[in-house]
Parts: structure tokens; C-alpha cells; sequence
């Protein structure tokens, strides 16, 4: 990619039991700032969420957080950012995320950080978009993911060419560069509205 302007985040609203996870979304959330690359995530101040975000603004990095209504007061929406977006579905909140994004990275999370990350290789499978989709794969949480993924395709259910929709790396240092040696995006904005 020529320019990285923003990254899409997803992680979790749970901190998690592995200080490794922590330090990386930290680490992921500096590094952005250090690089003047805006991160998107999806605006909580709790959790990995929190301590990607705080990171960040700390760095003096710029940070847009889209959060749900009703997610609002459960994932107690983060109001130290310079941007924080209220929509009304998990939906709006997916397309919105994905449309200011240029790239993605999945840090740890839950289900909704797995639903988030699956939806948007999809949607990349779907030709919906064509930027790229990395995880962060701190202490090994992703290997599961990807031994499965890869279970998958010898089982016949995603085809060979599938398989570098997304990527796994170790380091905060191999995500960036990971998206520097993707292809420059083709396609313009979602090709669909809801």
C-alpha cells in the first residue's frame, strides 16, 4: 500500500487473562500514533479497546471509536477520544469502521471481535472491498484459529486461493509492514449499502 492513513482495530472488551495481549495492544495503538496513522476501533474505553486507544492519545496518535447505542453504557464508550461516533446497529457500526479504515487488524478478543474479523474477510471475499486484513497473533492466540482455517480448506470448504484473504503476524512491526507490502486497494467503498 502506497499510504496507510487509518487502521481498523478489533479486539476485545475484555483486558483477558495474558499481560502479552495487553502490551501489544498498547504497543499497536503507540506505533500508529508514531506513524500518523489514525486508528478506528470500536470506541470503548474498557479492555483491549481501552488500552489500545489510551495508547494512542497518549502518543498524541488520532483515534475515531464507533460504538453502538446500546453499547453506550455496556462498553462505557470511550470520551477522551478526538472522535466518537454513536450509531444505531452492530451493522452501521461494521460498514462505518470499514469504510474509514484502510487496512484492518484483528488483536485478541471474544466473539465480537471473531464476528467482526470473519465479517470483513468476507466481505473481502466477496470482492465488497479489497484492503488488508491482518492478526496480530500476540503469544500465539490466533494459531487455533489458523490450524482451523486451515482445516477448513483441506476439508474442501475454502478454496487454496482463499486462504491470503488475511494474514497472521507475531510483532506490532510485522503488522505495518505486512500492510506496506499489500496491493493498493482497487475497489471503492463498499459496493452496497444497507
Amino acid at each position: 500500500m502506497a499510504k496507510l492513513g487509518a487502521l481498523c482495530v478489533y479486539c476485545g472488551s475484555s483486558e483477558g487473562l495474558a499481560p502479552e495481549h495487553r502490551a501489544a495492544a498498547a504497543a499497536l495503538g503507540r506505533a500508529a500514533a508514531e506513524r500518523g496513522v489514525r486508528i478506528v476501533f470500536g470506541g470503548g474505553r474498557v479492555g483491549l479497546m481501552g488500552i489500545l486507544a489510551d495508547a494512542a492519545l497518549a502518543a498524541g496518535g488520532k483515534v475515531t471509536g464507533v460504538i453502538p447505542e446500546h453499547l453506550q453504557d455496556w462498553e462505557v464508550g470511550h470520551n477522551g477520544l478526538d472522535d466518537l461516533r454513536v450509531v444505531n446497529t452492530m451493522h452501521s457500526r461494521k460498514q462505518l469502521m470499514c469504510e474509514e479504515a484502510d487496512a484492518f487488524c484483528a488483536l485478541p478478543g471474544g466473539f465480537g471481535t471473531l464476528d467482526e474479523t470473519f465479517e470483513i474477510v468476507t466481505w473481502k471475499q466477496l470482492r465488497l472491498h479489497d484492503k488488508p486484513v491482518v492478526l496480530l497473533n500476540s503469544a500465539g492466540f490466533w494459531d487455533p484459529l489458523m490450524a482451523l482455517i486451515d482445516h477448513q480448506s483441506r476439508a474442501g470448504y475454502i478454496r487454496q486461493g482463499h486462504l491470503d484473504l488475511l494474514q497472521a503476524v507475531d510483532t506490532v512491526e510485522a503488522v505495518f509492514d505486512a500492510i506496506a507490502a499489500a496491493p493498493e486497494p482497487q475497489i471503492e467503498g463498499l459496493s452496497w449499502r444497507a
